[in-house]
């Protein structure tokens, strides 16, 4: 079985759940260790407003994403990531999602 963060790709994925995986990715990426805050809830929310800007700034739609609003997030995302991690990272994470947005 293969679960990439939090969803099992052997099983049917929908849009809703890259998207939910985008955001564990993300969290776990930028927010988990981070020193934004102590607070675990303060830092999931921190990460899901950072993916939510994402998609609004490639017009996609964050709510009930298609495989192309995902596609494009997930640009906008390694764009932003670029500032803080290194590439072989990023390519690393986005690789895992994009497993999953072949799924779609």
């Amino acid at each position: 079985m293969a679960i990439i963060y939090g969803v099992d790709s052997e099983k049917k994925v929908t849009p809703l759940m890259v998207r939910d995986a985008m955001l564990e990715c993300f969290y776990q990426a930028h927010c988990e260790d981070s020193s934004i805050s102590g607070d675990e809830k303060v830092n999931k929310d921190y990460c899901v407003q950072l993916v939510k800007k994402a998609f609004d700034d490639a017009e996609a739609n964050f709510e009930k994403p298609t495989k192309q609003d995902i596609m494009k997030a997930i640009g906008k995302l390694q764009e932003f990531s670029k500032n803080f991690r290194d590439p072989e990272i990023i390519e690393k994470h986005a690789t895992e999602i994009m497993k999953l947005v072949e799924k779609l």
